[in-house]
Formats: structure tokens, sequence, C-alpha cells
């Protein structure tokens, strides 16, 4: 008997020792190999995973814990609430809730403490207050659990409320109400409430300037971010690593990627936190190459660095990379999480090819990620994007909860396939379920109206935006607009409207750039040639203000005013970019690139095109 217990003593020791070393999957084997675990081995297992931020495993594990009928104590329960909370698994947390309370354990401080923290990551902070009415005893971990619920929620009076109404304020209670502030980037909030801790008797310390540092970076404020950056220096607390990876973090975002690179060489130690923020730095500069460097030398990966290169690779217009990326990761027994298949998919959606997209789905599901609200919106655009139309509405109707992201990600894969019925009567039933529609909403739905000549239709989504849900016209919306008209023939319409909303140079450029291009669809020399020389003129770097304008002469037979466009585009050192398309045939991708005609079967691809053109023209 003592020693099956000097053996589970030793196996469960090696078991927290190979979990505090990252070595998650060797601590579970272990564990695993005992053949008579006690309540103390299945906790430290429980907690591991947990402090890990390996919530579903630690909930998983759990389910199996109940099945071996050993009775739960308040560490057990500490630990499965804890899971919940990082999750944000509300029905689970409600669920043990239940059990806590049969279990006898709710009047067990630190069970009661993490139902609290539950409920307040889970966003519901009036749970957590009832919670706190029904605690005989509390402590200051309670009192700052239940302002982070409300914090964390947004729910700012009720938290200034609780925070002033506390006998004393400790410092984890200050800073949660910056970092409460700092999420929805009200600096000045957070700058006011550090004022008033230094002139307390409460001391700021690294996690004060973390959550400060973040709030300029949230509210992308490059001024108030240089000042907190310079107090921090003069503070002395510069060298606390959770502050040198948020200033870092905050160069990063702001795409200050020299700052970002100083701030990085600075460090004489480094975290994986902070190979992170360097190999974001990069990617966000679009230099590829030292993130990868960055990704290779940091000691330690982990599923956010992995995140992170996949994503920037999508962002970068390196698909393959980003598939070859994740391809390694789960060679490398990484644990997918949402976000990651979620960056995955965008992968997919920008080459275009299906059947990747379908290998990942499946995926997905079986590590049980399709569940995710990111994920299934995910989905719903790569199949779009991928030309399954009907793989993006099975996606789109197996979301258990639908967000504004959901409903517009399915209007634009509407859009795309040219069904403008269908995306007219989901943003009907949208509105109809209570869902506000937002500028994004209305971009999808007058791409789609512009593209398929329905002019009436899109003039009333127009209006709608202003009339009936007071959101402004941005570029895109009357760039769609301009775009409707030119393709109907109603160029003079166009010009009138493009004047209209023409107001930021930005604006002005796209607007004129789809007028142009309506003109030349049209044939219109007299409106073209005066946009199309106000466009030259306006923005002479860019290519597509020659290009139409070249193509508007040289169609019109003015050939000689399509070689002085052609001669001021090479004297200004504007470049024209080469077309090129591509197409998946049996899982092999082949790429077209205009003017180059060094493809096998061209002659083949031609007599098909050629006979394609007939079929069009005769349809029309």
């Amino acid at each position: 008997m003592n020693g099956m217990r000097f053996y589970l003593f030793r196996t469960t020791s090696k078991i927290v020792e190979l979990a505090r070393s990252g070595k998650i999957g060797r601590a579970r084997k272990l564990f695993d190999e005992i053949p008579h675990k006690d309540l103390v081995a299945w906790n430290a297992m429980l907690t591991a995973y947990s402090n890990l931020g390996l919530y579903q495993q630690s909930l998983s594990l759990f389910g199996s814990m109940r099945v071996s009928h050993l009775k739960l104590d308040n560490f057990t329960f500490s630990a499965a609430l804890n899971a919940c909370a990082g999750a944000s698994h509300l029905r689970f947390g409600a669920t043990l809730h239940a059990l806590v309370i049969v279990s006898g354990y709710l009047s067990c401080l630190p069970v009661a403490n993490s139902l609290i923290d539950m409920y307040g990551k889970c966003l519901r902070p009036d749970d957590a207050r009832k919670v706190h009415d029904e605690m005989s005893d509390s402590n200051e971990v309670t009192l700052c659990s239940l302002l982070f619920a409300y914090a964390n929620s947004y729910q700012f009076g009720t938290a200034t409320e609780l925070f002033r109404s506390m006998p004393e304020r400790v410092v984890i209670a200050w800073n949660i109400m910056i970092a409460g502030h700092a999420r929805c980037g009200e600096v000045e909030a957070c700058l006011h409430l550090f004022k008033e801790m230094c002139g307390s008797l409460c001391q700021p310390d690294q996690w004060t300037f973390s959550a400060l540092v973040n709030a300029c970076a949230e509210s992308m404020e490059m001024l108030y971010g240089c000042m907190v950056h310079g107090f921090v220096i003069k503070s002395g607390w510069s060298s606390a690593m959770e502050v040198k990876n948020s200033i870092l973090s905050f160069y990063a975002k702001l795409e200050c990627h020299d700052d970002a690179i100083r701030v990085f060489n600075s460090f004489g130690c480094f975290n994986q936190v902070s190979w992170n923020a360097i190999i974001d730095a990069h990617m966000k500069s679009g230099d590829t190459h030292n993130a990868f460097l960055a990704f290779q030398q940091a000691p330690e990966k982990n599923i956010v660095s992995w995140t992170s290169m996949i994503a920037g690779y999508t962002r970068n217009g390196n698909g393959e990379l980003a598939l070859s990326m994740f391809l390694d990761m789960t060679q490398n027994s990484v644990q997918l999480d949402d976000l990651v298949a979620g960056a995955v998919l965008h992968a997919c959606a920008s080459l275009a090819i299906l059947v990747h997209g379908r290998m990942i789905h499946g995926c997905i599901i079986r590590h049980g990620l399709d569940k995710y609200l990111y994920v299934g919106n995910s989905l719903v655009n790569m199949y779009a994007k991928c030309g399954d139309i009907e793989g993006s509405r099975l996606s789109f109707h197996a979301l258990l909860e639908k967000d504004l992201v959901s409903w517009n990600s399915m209007l634009f894969a509407f859009g795309l396939h040219g069904k403008a019925n269908e995306a007219i009567g989901l943003y009907r039933e949208m509105v109809a379920s209570g869902v506000k529609p937002d500028e994004v909403t209305f971009t999808g739905l007058l791409m789609t109206c512009s593209h398929l000549g329905l002019i009436n239709e899109g003039f009333e989504l127009f209006q709608s935006m202003s009339l009936e849900f007071g959101l402004s016209h941005g570029m895109d919306h009357v760039a769609c607009m301009l775009d409707m008209l030119g393709r109907g023939g109603y160029v003079a319409e166009a010009r009138s409207l493009a004047k209209k909303y023409s107001k930021s140079s930005k604006s002005r450029s796209n607007s004129w750039e789809v007028l142009l291009g309506a003109c030349y669809a049209h044939g219109d020399l007299g409106t073209g040639s005066r946009v199309g020389e106000y466009l030259k003129n306006l923005e002479p770097e860019k290519e597509i203000g020659y290009v139409l304008l070249s193509n508007l002469y040289s169609a019109s037979g003015q050939w000689k005013n399509a070689e002085i466009v052609r001669k001021a585009m090479v004297d200004q050192g504007v470049k024209k970019v080469v077309g090129s398309s591509w197409i998946e045939i049996r899982n092999e991708m082949t790429s077209f690139v205009s003017g180059n005609n060094a493809y096998p079967f061209m002659a083949e691809i031609s007599k098909v095109l050629h006979f394609l053109q007939l079929e069009m023209r005769h349809a029309s």
C-alpha cells in the first residue's frame, strides 16, 4: 500500500513537472499509464491542461473523471471552472454550477470565486452578482472577480460604482478598470484612472503600464503611445517583460516596423510573447522572410506563433506558404484552435482551391472546431470563394448562432455567384430577425445589384442606408453605384453622382476610376477623355487612369492620343501590372499570364475560348 502511494506521489509530481515545462503530451502519456489513479493525479492533469490554455482537453478530461465515479473536491471544481472561463463555455459552466451546489462546495471560497470568474469571462455579470450575493464570506479576489465581470462586459457604470465602494482599492482593481477601458480603446479614460491611481497610495505595476500601452494600441493613438512609452522608461518599468511585449505589440500594430525592431533588439531576454510580437510586426510590414527567420529562431512555438505565420502569409498573398505552414504545424502535433482554423480557411479562400478547403474542413470537424462562430463564418467565405455556393449555404445554416459577419458572409457569397434574389431575400430575413445591417452589408448588396444590372433595387438600397439605418455612404458604396450606372449606360448620371460624393482625394480617385471604366465600356470619348486627364493629374503614380484612357482612345481610333498617354505613363515611371488568371483541374493548378502563350494545348484552349465567346454573344 505504501509502495502504491509513493508511486502515485512520484508519478503525479512528474506530471506536474512535465506540464510546467510545456511537455503536456508526455505528461498525459504518463497519466494514462497510471493503473489506479487517485483524485490528486486527476486534479494535477486537469489543472495542467487548464493552466496551459488547453481548455477543451481539460473539460474532456473532467467528463472522463466523472465517469470514473471519483468523488470531486474543491480543486477539481476550481480547475474545471477555470477551463470553462478560458473557453467561454457558459453551458458547461452552468452545469458545473449546479454540480457545485449539489456537492455542497458553494460555501468553499475558492470555488465560489471561480464561479464568479467563469460568469465574468462568459459575459454574464448578473449571474456573477447572484453568486456573490449568495456567499457568506468574501475576500479581495471575490470583489475583483465581480469587478472584472462588469468591466469585461463593458458595464462601466456598474463597474465604477463597485470600484468606488471597495473598502480598499488594491492594484489589481485599478488594473481591471484600466484594462477594461483599454479594450475599448478609451485612452483618456485610462490615463485619468492612471493619474488618480498615482495620486493614491497604490503604486502601478507592470500590468498597469501594459494595459495603458494596450489602450494606445487599440485606439491607434501614436502620440499617446509614445508618451506612455516615455513615462514607462522614466518610471523604471521598461525592463519588465510584460511591458516590453506590450510596447513591441503597440509599434507592430501601428505598423511602425523600424520602431518595433528597435524595441525588440533592446530586449536582453525574450519570451514566447516577444517572439510572436516580432513575427507579427514583420508580417504587417510585408517582410515575410524576416518573419520566418524569427519564427525559426524562437526557441519555443505555441499556437499563436503558428497562427501569426499562417495569417501573415495569407495577408501577404502567399496562400501556398500558409497551407505549407499549416501542414508543418499538424506534423508537429500542435493542437488546433478556432483562430488557426479560421486563418488556414482564409488561405484556402485566397487560393480558391476547393479540394484543400474540404480537407481543412474535415480536419476542423475531427477537432470539434466547426461549432465556433469564427470558424463557421470562415467556412461560408471559403466555400463561396472556391465556387461551391451550396457548401457555403450549408455552412451558414449549420451555424448555431449567427452574428452580423455570418449574414454578411452569406450575402457576399450569393452576390459572388450572381444570386441576386437570394441575396436580397437573405437581407430581408436578416433585418426581420432583428440584426441591424452595417456598411459592409450594403457594400455586398450594391455589388450584387451592380453586377446583375438591378438599378432600381440598387437605388432603393442606397437610399435606405441613410434614411432607414442612419449609415453614411462610403467610398465603396458610391463606387458600386457608379459601376451600376456605368454598366447600365447611364454615364451622365454616374458623373453627376461622382461629383456629389467626391470629397476626399481617396474617394475622388476611386469614383473617377469607376466612371472612366464606364466611359470605356460604352465608348463615351467626350466624358472619358476629361475624366481620364483629371485622373492622371490627381494620382499620376497609378496605372489605371493611363491604361483605361489609352484603351478608350485606341477603341475610338485615336491612335496618336493613345500613344501620347502611354508615353506619359512611361515618363512617370508607371508600370502596368501584368494580368493573370489560374484554374484548378484534378487538384492541379495552372496559371496564365497575359502576353505569354507558351502553354501546352494553347491552340485547343484558344479554340474553346473562341467557341465560348460565340455562345455568349448568341445568348445575349
